[in-house]
């Protein structure tokens, strides 16, 4: 039973309601409640049908199931209730509800998801959404319908470009971050040629052409770019291919990410190719990918990461929590989407309501310091959160001192630094 906190506190009968959470399993449609909220209709009527709806849009069985998938749902639920514990009786949005979706990673599920989440479940607003042909569409329907749309499992950098609105916000990472901290690290440290493997669609090709970019800037040189088909369980053709290329790669860069990197690392260490002269970097790893293959299959690799689990105590108290309601430790999407929707709830509650136009007003310009992201800004011109990533290596197996330790950071890369500048193609 939960008691509403403004009737007790007015003096008058308690209004008493009975709040009743689902387990975390999909119903057959891929849809999901997880919400609950005490007390009235929050807001004195400032609160859109009497409640504020939190959909979590993303891949609940596919190849990012595990960056994002039923642990993101989780995480929006620990943001709901930080938000509750910290405000109580005085919350604006004192009823809080958490629905989610899965889109599959196809941008038409994608399409006709958002549609249904925002007009026939209500919600204010559509959170996560991996795979960057999925948000983009999700984008759209946000523009369409005039409904807040918090990106964090993509990453391409159309979103805060030319497919930039006013609605769609982008949090956590994108390909220009993960180019800029990566490739010019490894080209700077000598790996001056590159072969560029990648996922064809707008994720992947949005990363080859920010690796390319760098690597160049840098000083080194692509003698080679491959698409390969998305998702993929066989890369042979283009791992075999690697050691022939001339000049020969001193890299394999491959732009995969979720389980069709743990395939193509997979095959890369069953086909030798780190013997045969050709080094392995990564475009997008999370935690999940090398607990999958194990640190030794990565040892060493240098990768961009924007947020790790154990990296200091609050992260790890955080991680903790995390871990306690799911049996894992968190990715840096999940940590994402809590920031997201509790900086979302925030907002609402500046704002005083759950109208998108009031809730963007407050969201732009917004600092962000939290358990996700440090010194963190939301761009007022284009939405983007910058905030400060970080150069990671995994741990050979004899460093791991603990389950999920794998990541050593060497450094940190500040803000200013990690993001691109706005972009003039973006008309909010």
């Amino acid at each position: 039973m939960v008691i509403s906190p403004r009737a007790a506190a007015s003096g008058g009968p308690a209004r008493v309601r009975r709040c009743v959470v689902p387990s975390l399993a999909l119903a057959a449609a891929g849809a999901l409640l997880a919400g609950c909220g005490g007390g009235p209709a929050g807001g004195g009527g400032k609160i859109s049908d009497g409640k504020v709806v939190l959909a979590v849009l993303n891949d609940q069985s596919g190849v990012y199931a595990d960056v994002s998938g039923r642990g993101g749902v989780e995480a929006v639920r620990m943001a709901v209730a930080d938000y509750k514990a910290k405000y109580g009786d005085k919350a604006v949005a004192d009823t809080i509800e958490v629905i989610a979706a899965d889109h599959q990673n196809k941008p038409d599920v994608a399409n006709s998801k958002a549609q249904e989440l925002y007009d026939r479940r209500k919600a204010d607003v559509i959170l996560d959404v991996p795979t960057s042909s999925a948000a983009l569409a999700v984008a759209n329907v946000a523009k369409n319908k005039k409904k807040v749309f918090i990106d964090i499992g993509a990453a391409t950098t159309e979103l805060t470009g030319k497919s930039c609105n006013k609605y769609t916000f982008h949090y956590g990472y994108n390909s220009y971050m993960l180019a800029h901290g990566t490739g010019t690290a490894l080209t700077k440290d000598g790996a001056k040629n590159w072969y560029v493997v990648y996922p064809d669609y707008a994720f992947g090709q949005d990363m080859q052409k920010t690796f390319t970019a760098a690597v160049r800037n840098a000083g080194g040189n692509v003698v080679k770019s491959d698409p390969a088909p998305f998702p993929n369980d066989n890369f042979s053709t283009f791992l075999l291919k690697a050691p022939g290329l001339d000049p020969k790669p001193q890299v394999l860069g491959t732009m995969q990410a979720g389980g069709d990197l743990v395939n193509l690392v997979k095959q890369y260490n069953e086909y030798k190719l780190r013997d045969k002269g050709v080094g392995l970097a990564v475009g997008l790893m999370f935690i999940t990918d090398i607990h999958s293959l194990g640190p030794d299959a990565l040892s060493e690799t240098r990768f961009t990461d924007f947020w790790y689990w154990n990296m200091d105590a609050t992260n790890r108290a955080w991680a903790d929590k995390y871990q306690a309601k799911t049996g894992k430790r968190p990715t840096a999407v999940q940590a994402g989407d809590y920031s997201a929707a509790l900086q979302y709830l925030e907002a609402v509650q500046r704002a005083g309501t759950d109208k998108s136009d009031d809730v963007v007003k407050q969201l732009e310009g917004a600092k962000v310091n939290d358990v996700f992201a440090r010194n963190g800004t939301i761009r007022a011109e284009d939405h983007l959160l910058t905030h400060d990533v970080y150069l990671a290596q995994v741990k050979a197996f004899k460093d791991v001192k603990e389950p999920w330790d794998y990541e050593k950071i060497l450094k940190t890369i500040p803000a200013a630094e990690a993001f691109q500048p706005v972009d003039p193609a973006c008309k909010l």
